[in-house]
């Protein structure tokens, strides 16, 4: 009976698991890109295209990322780990064809993620900035306008991109100089690229770069704060509390403004200066209190519906899973980062070849934690694939922490400010940019940092037992001393038989191979992104949480003002009128010159 087409079935099958996990993984971050979005977004200032741009920018972000643990997964099914040795229907023919459709969907995904970034984001930003409500309702701004306004300020980015693939078509690579440092077989194959992959290699290369100085202020800040916050979540004041304190305030003040009108109410001349001073303090401290009554009133749940009541039930009873769940990311973090410092002095001390291939490891010389949970976890798949989701998830969220805290800043100007729930597109779309850069530079450092020989060569091995008999694979199945885990320095013939590294690692490594400054700032940079994560964990953990009553009242203002505007369908946009040169948006309904100021006093005066 021939067993062959049964063998090949059973690595069909094995391989298609593998894709279909994948498939399942891409829409679930589907759900996490549309979950992100609504939270951070303001609901009173939305664009469809601006949340449609965003949501599918940052699931095929994701998706990029979660394809590393289908490429460990791909070539670890091609070896067998307990015998050192390739499957049966692990042909050359079968492998080619594996690792070529990994490239493929790599390039496609990497080439559409440039697109997001540098063509599609730009024009979605500049699609909103022209778009005119004054000129909509009067009938002068039309479809065809509006986008070609919008494009004209694009081709700045998209000559960017042509020139980006120029130069890394032309620019020639430092493969000439890498003769006398490296004699591997595996370094000389990263130099053998064409000139396709090293233009993409190449701006690919530097949106990493970017990505990294990114990555070390905002994510080293995240990963500190967003467990200390968990667990640091629960409130200085309760809202009932606050609610019962704040309607004491408020009693005191009314009865202040009583007595004060009391006491000029039979006088025939005007009120005095130090009178109308007083009552004017105070009607401003009134409209402070009654706001901050409204939110405390919304965190109680009145007024809402009975699934918001609950859901804020439900919040309070499970804080102590939060709280337990903060301290368990804690120890996490703090697991990330020593393994990160081991990884990085292993390099700097070890590297094959320093800075003139970006500091690339031999193998492991110090155990490394990450690295081995990775490797035990993969010979049970999918748990790797869980963790490794789970792993690019929390980076994710604590990017995202980073940005939310620093804000969106020019050097030291901060230029937008990120809330969940207040965040305006314009901020939304410039921090999907920087997501996207991020998220290059997280798929650096769980490549070469966090998981180096799992994201290398997941579980293979190869078997160092010679054979008895000439041409026939080695075999290990009474020696299983001589088996031993597969590494790009291991000059031993065998295990170059055998060790399939995987598509991203090698795609890295080209990169930081043949533009050596880009491996050497970004290996660099991890020890700068390492003690950004130290000051931040331990001023976090030193520093007690204080009620801040100026932000909450700061939050309720801004919703009144943001509700006004969205009722009257009016919206400023003075920074980019100040560029444009040109006002595009008048103050309607206010024939008198008021402005929303009086309105909003008015208003609050009523509620009295």
């Amino acid at each position: 009976m021939d067993i062959t087409p049964m063998v090949a079935s059973a690595g069909l099958l094995q391989t298609s698991l593998i894709w279909v996990a994948y498939a399942v993984a891409v829409a679930l971050v589907f759900f996490v890109a549309v979950i992100t979005v609504f939270t951070w977004q303001t609901p009173y200032d939305r664009s469809k295209l601006v949340t449609t741009v965003a949501i599918v920018s940052l699931t095929a972000l994701l998706a990029t990322v979660f394809l590393l643990p289908v490429d460990i997964a791909l070539v670890s099914s091609t070896a067998s780990a307990s015998r050192g040795t390739k499957k049966d229907w692990a042909t050359p023919e079968r492998i080619h064809g594996i690792l070529k459709t990994l490239k493929i969907v790599y390039y496609s995904l990497y080439s559409f993620d440039a697109l997001l970034c540098l063509v599609v984001i730009p024009f979605a930003y500049f699609w909103y900035e022209e778009h005119d409500e004054v000129l909509e309702e009067e009938g002068r701004e039309t479809w065809s306008t509006r986008f070609w306004q919008a494009l004209k300020y694009t081709i700045a980015f998209i000559i960017l991109v042509i020139i980006l693939f120029l130069v890394g078509f032309f620019v020639p690579t430092a493969a000439q100089d890498h003769g006398r440092h490296l004699d591997l077989d595996y370094f000389r194959r990263l130099l053998t690229n064409n000139n396709g992959e090293k233009a993409l290699s190449f701006g690919l290369g530097l949106l990493m770069t970017l990505g990294v100085l990114l990555y070390v202020l905002y994510t080293g800040t995240g990963l500190a704060l967003l467990p200390v916050s968990l667990i640091k979540s629960a409130p200085a004041i309760s809202a009932p509390e606050l609610s019962a304190m704040t309607a004491a305030e408020l009693e005191h003040n009314r009865e202040l403004q009583r007595q004060i009108e009391m006491r000029n109410a039979g006088r025939i001349v005007a009120m005095s200066q130090k009178d109308r001073r007083e009552l004017d303090l105070l009607l401003r401290e009134e409209r402070t209190l009654v706001r901050r009554q409204r939110l405390a009133a919304e965190a109680s749940g009145e007024g809402q519906s009975t699934i918001m009541r609950i859901w804020t039930k439900t919040q309070a009873v499970f804080r102590p899973l939060k709280l337990f769940g903060g301290i368990l990311l804690l120890c996490l973090s703090v697991i990330l980062w020593i393994s990160m410092l081991i990884t990085a002095i292993d390099k700097a001390a070890n590297s094959v070849c320093k800075s003139h291939c970006g500091y690339i490891l031999g193998h492991i010389n110090v155990f490394q934690p990450v690295n081995w949970v990775f490797v035990k976890a993969a010979k049970a798949f999918p748990i790797d694939y869980i963790l490794m989701a789970f792993l690019i998830l929390f980076l994710f969220s604590s990017s995202i922490t980073g940005i939310a805290s620093v804000g969106i800043r020019f050097l030291w100007v901060r230029i937008f400010q990120l809330k969940k729930g207040r965040t305006a597109p314009q901020a939304l779309l410039i921090a999907t940019v920087m997501q996207a850069l991020i998220i290059l530079a997280i798929n650096y450092a769980v490549v070469n940092l966090l998981a180096p020989q799992y994201a290398m060569y997941g579980t293979q091995t190869f078997c160092q037992a010679l054979s008895l008999d000439p041409g026939a694979p080695p075999d290990c199945r009474n020696h299983r001393d001589m088996i031993r885990p597969c590494s790009e320095s291991l000059t031993d013939p065998l295990a170059k038989d055998v060790c399939t590294p995987t598509v991203m690692s090698t795609f890295l490594n080209r990169i930081v191979l043949n533009w050596p400054v880009f491996g050497a700032i970004d290996f660099w940079a991890q020890f700068a992104f390492l003690t950004v994560f130290l000051l931040v964990f331990v001023t976090s953990l030193i520093r007690t949480p204080r009620l801040n009553l100026t932000e909450i009242d700061e939050e309720a203002q801004a919703d009144e003002e943001e509700g006004l505007l969205a009722s009257t369908s009016r919206r400023f946009g003075a920074t980019w009128q100040d560029i444009t040169g040109r006002a595009k948006r008048t103050v309607g309904g206010h024939p008198n010159g008021q402005g929303y100021g009086t309105s909003g006093t008015n208003g609050t005066t009523s509620s009295r």
